[in-house]
C-alpha cells in the first residue's frame, strides 16, 4: 500500500547545499566541468540526498517518525534537472519500502527499506 508519493526535480542548487551541509563535496556531486569527463557526463545527485527527501516525505505522513534502520540502494544516477517519482510503501511485514524512479524512462535510483523506532 502506497503511503505517499511524490514528484520531484532535484536541482544543482540543492547538490551543492547539500555537498555544504554534509562535507560530502566530491567533484561528481559539484563539478560540472570534471563531471562532464566521467562516464555520466554531468554531476549526480548524493544517495542520501535523494533519501532525505524521501523520508522527508514520510514525515508528512507520520510526521512522528523516527528512524530505527535502513537498507539502501542506488542501482543507477539521478541528474540536476530529470524528475524522480519518490514513493513510500508499507510492506506486509511493517518495513518502509522506499523507492525513486527517473520518470523519463522509469529507471530506478534508489530501493530501500527503512523501519521506524
Amino acid at each position: 500500500m502506497i503511503l505517499i508519493d511524490a514528484d520531484w526535480t532535484p536541482t544543482q542548487a540543492e547538490f551543492d547545499a547539500f555537498a555544504r551541509l554534509s562535507g560530502d563535496d566530491n567533484p561528481i556531486h559539484v563539478d560540472a566541468e570534471f563531471s562532464a569527463r566521467t562516464r555520466f557526463g554531468r554531476t549526480v545527485s548524493h544517495g542520501m540526498l535523494i533519501y532525505g527527501k524521501l523520508w522527508a516525505l514520510l514525515r508528512q505522513a507520520r510526521p512522528g517518525a523516527v528512524q530505527k534502520m535502513q537498507a539502501l540502494m542506488f542501482p543507477a544516477p539521478s541528474f540536476a534537472g530529470e524528475a524522480l517519482r519518490l514513493e513510500v510503501r508499507q510492506t506486509p511485514e511493517g518495513h518502509l519500502a522506499m523507492t525513486a524512479t527517473r520518470i523519463a524512462d522509469q529507471v530506478i535510483v534508489l530501493q530501500g527499506l527503512a523501519e521506524e523506532a
